[in-house]
């Protein structure tokens, strides 16, 4: 697409500029049948447009330019007037979003425009020519900058109702000495597991990971997330990070999830690639999420094969922190005081084992 002699198309207000990123600003699309084309995006990403005129067996295309590299360049099938879409990624740190219509499909680039409806929301009218039988996209467009689900109460046991441990109750650790790399599971167009009320995978993990973040800032640690917001990051990227950083630890953030109609399966494990520091790190997360978290079962450390704890260099583990598929555990992970419970379990395991491994 390079090479293509596009027009830019206007777009009209919400054009703030977004400092360059490692990860892609597409959070999710979509396509409605009357042909409007909705993006989510963060907050503040400028975004741009451009339209090319077919000609011969290929229809007019509109592609959309946003900072950050894809997770992966893929291509969906289209229907009605949409021939397909194309994720792509020209350069980078660009992904290019690829509307192709079909042959004869007749648009007005003069009457199409780019308009930013909210902070982080967009839209694009693509005319009357245009009618989908059902809408087309990837990812949720209305993901709450808060989560705003909540689960039903289990039968037997509800959210532990015990004070929160303060800043002064963590472990101490030398200020300055250590760097860690936690990481949110999935985001953007990847929601992760999807479980009892809708509760969403990647709202949990996100949420608990930038508090487990300001817990240990709080106590010295230096911390680098691989992502902060609903974003598209490939594996490769969260290990490189990490690899790159010389950080003393890893630590990739979950929850799990069944089938919705085994909700009897609940429970919290911690996975470590190989032995030594990493077991211990495993342990040590573990404990201090089962004894949060009174009545869920005990899954274990136990040793896994997930990517992004088999490539890094460093102590490395992976904590599933309940299922949100599970009765018991779904309600208290769309608990807010319960994932600050979890959060702080998480912070003082890592602390824990900064402070027992020289």
């Amino acid at each position: 697409m390079s090479g293509c002699l596009g027009v830019l198309l206007p777009a009209a207000s919400l054009l703030w500029a977004l400092p360059a990123a490692a990860v892609s600003a597409l959070s999710a699309w979509r396509i409605s049948a009357d042909g409007v084309l909705e993006l989510r995006t963060p907050p503040a990403t400028k975004v741009q447009a451009f339209f090319e005129e077919g000609q011969g067996g290929v229809g007019p295309r509109i592609w959309l330019d946003l900072p950050g590299a894809p997770q992966r360049t893929r291509t969906i099938r289209g229907s009605g007037a949409v021939r397909e879409v194309r994720v792509g990624r020209p350069s980078d740190n660009t992904t290019r979003l690829v509307v192709e219509f079909r042959p004869g499909t007749r648009l007005d680039p003069r009457s199409i425009r780019l308009v930013g409806t909210q902070v982080d929301r967009w839209s694009m009218e693509f005319g009357s020519a245009v009618r989908l039988p059902s809408a087309l996209g990837e990812g949720t467009l209305e993901a709450p900058s808060s989560p705003s689900w909540r689960a039903l109460p289990p039968p037997f046991l509800g959210v532990p109702n015990t004070a929160i441990p303060s800043l002064a109750d963590l472990p101490d650790v030398p200020a300055g000495r250590y760097k860690v790399v936690i990481d949110p599971g999935h985001g953007g167009p990847d929601p992760g597991a999807v479980g009892i009320n809708g509760l969403r995978e990647t709202d949990v993990v996100l949420d608990v990971s930038l508090q487990v973040a300001q817990l240990l800032q709080s106590k010295g640690v230096q911390v680098l997330l691989t992502r902060t917001s609903e974003v598209d990051v490939d594996l490769p990227p969260r290990v490189a990070l990490a690899n790159n950083s010389g950080a003393d630890l890893f630590l990739s953030i979950h929850a799990n999830a069944l089938s919705l109609s085994r909700p009897d399966v609940n429970g919290i494990e911690t996975f470590y690639f190989q032995g030594g520091r990493s077991q211990l790190l495993a342990q040590a997360i573990q404990s201090e999420m089962l004894a949060i978290s009174p009545g869920s079962p005990d899954r274990g450390a136990r040793p896994g094969r997930f990517f992004v704890i088999r490539r890094t260099t460093m102590p490395a583990a992976l904590a599933e922190m309940g299922f949100v598929t599970g009765q018991l555990d779904s309600p208290r992970l769309a608990d807010p005081s319960f994932r600050r419970r979890m959060a702080v379990a998480i912070a003082v395991g890592i602390l824990k084992y900064l402070a027992a491994v020289p």
